[in-house]
């Protein structure tokens, strides 16, 4: 009964996502147009969300499904030293404006992930990105909170409430932001 529910639940939070194909596109195109031009990608997020741009970072900075050159592409939640030197130093809610202030630059995409959108340090690293001239981007939840507000419709929202099911959607978005990227970049 249980299983039949949850999975009933993925799917039904799976079929929300239809909507978000524009959108995604548009990110897959700021993404390409990055790489092309010799920028980079910077992904971050809390817990769940930490992981979910160390994946996806890892599968374009890696590979994907098929054989390519590198893409710069990094997660801003993999060095403990500037995290915890920024958070003790700076306070926890600018440990990735920080970041991106350091590493940002015109014509790169920083992509901030948030279940419920109202991360303060997400929100404030993708404020740091528009004042360093980079395209800002989330992938968040419920009603996209104070990243909806703040991105509009480069806020990726998926509107479902349960974290969990905002999380299984997150990572199938950074799947197919990599396939889409990939089959862009080795046409």
């Amino acid at each position: 009964m249980v299983f039949s529910q949850t999975l009933a639940e993925h799917v039904a939070a799976v079929a929300t996502l239809a909507g978000l194909e524009p959108q995604l596109q548009a990110l897959v195109d700021d993404v390409a147009a990055a790489l092309r031009g010799g920028g980079k990608v910077m992904l971050f997020g809390n817990g769940g969300s930490a992981a979910d741009a160390q994946h996806i970072a890892a599968e374009l900075s890696g590979r994907y499904e098929r054989e390519r050159r590198g893409l710069a592409a990094l997660a801003l939640t993999t060095d403990s030293s500037a995290l915890t030197a920024i958070a003790n130093d700076l306070g926890f809610e600018r440990v990735f404006a920080r970041q991106v202030e350091a590493l940002a630059r015109a014509g790169d995409v920083v992509i901030g992930i948030s279940t419920s959108g109202n991360s303060p340090n997400v929100v404030a690293g993708l404020e740091q990105a528009r004042a360093s001239g980079a395209r800002g981007w989330a992938l968040c939840g419920r009603g996209g909170g104070a990243l909806r507000a703040l991105l509009g419709e480069r806020a990726l929202v998926v509107a479902v409430d349960s974290t969990a099911r905002i999380q299984e959607c997150h990572c199938l978005l950074g799947h197919l932001l990599c396939d889409l990227v990939e089959r862009e970049l080795t046409r």
